[in-house]
């Protein structure tokens, strides 16, 4: 096994939201984008490794007996990507078992994505803007890694589950709802589409870590208006 251990931040046993099934799931230090939503500012920079691939395997088998059929485990963030070598000695460990493997990611890593995909079952897709001038105000980056890893994704005919955090004054629009429609029909082997409210529980934690919260005007998105949105895009 190669010496590459893992910065977590935190383990979510028995969660049903991330994926298929009862999960297990990790949340991995360390992200490149800094979305104006974003709600775990606690998980920008990689801290220091805590854990090795070994240790977060004899953590997740213990849960197996939960996974049953569709169950599994959530690798998320932070940006997953940032640690590929870690998730793939993990992933390794855990196919052993035939456990069922999810990535929760934005896209943008450090390239080597064909390498950890081969042992990911199913990609949770976080779409943050499909437009490219709005996804770099979104994300302080552009959008060519993330079109780079979907590319491969697509290549790899990975199923797809898609999420787009739904923000009010910025893409809670019929428009912006109806172009996304027309972008998502080009991605192959999507298997589910969920809108998500945005809400503003996080402000509590960039004042903790002393950084600017640039959505601080924006009130929770009306969840009534979101679903409707989602129905429209789903129609």
């Amino acid at each position: 096994m190669k010496n590459c251990n893992g910065s977590i931040d935190s383990i979510e046993s028995f969660s049903t939201k991330d994926g298929p099934g009862i999960r297990t799931v990790i949340f991995l230090n360390g992200c490149k984008l800094r979305c104006l939503f974003c709600h775990n500012p606690e998980m920008w920079n990689k801290k220091e490794d805590n854990i090795t691939p070994l240790e977060l395997y004899n953590k997740i088998i213990k849960f197996k007996p939960y996974f049953k059929n569709n169950g599994g485990v959530t690798f998320s963030g932070g940006e997953p990507l940032l640690q590929s070598e870690f998730i793939i000695e993990t992933a390794k460990l855990l196919k052993k078992e035939n456990i069922n493997i999810a990535l929760d990611t934005a896209g943008v890593g450090n390239g080597n994505y064909e390498d950890i995909l081969k042992y990911i079952d199913l990609v949770i897709l976080d779409i943050k803007d499909y437009r490219k001038e709005e996804y770099k105000k979104m994300t302080g980056l552009k959008i060519d890694e993330f079109n780079k890893f979907l590319d491969i994704v697509q290549k790899l005919n990975k199923k797809i589950w898609i999420r787009q955090v739904i923000v009010p004054g910025i893409n809670d629009s019929k428009e912006y709802i109806l172009g996304l429609k027309e972008y998502l029909k080009k991605i192959k082997n999507i298997e589910k589409i969920e809108l998500l409210p945005y809400h503003t529980m996080a402000i509590e934690k960039y004042e903790k870590l002393n950084i600017d919260y640039k959505l601080k005007n924006t009130k929770d998105m009306d969840i009534s208006k979101c679903d409707e949105l989602e129905r429209i895009l789903k129609k």
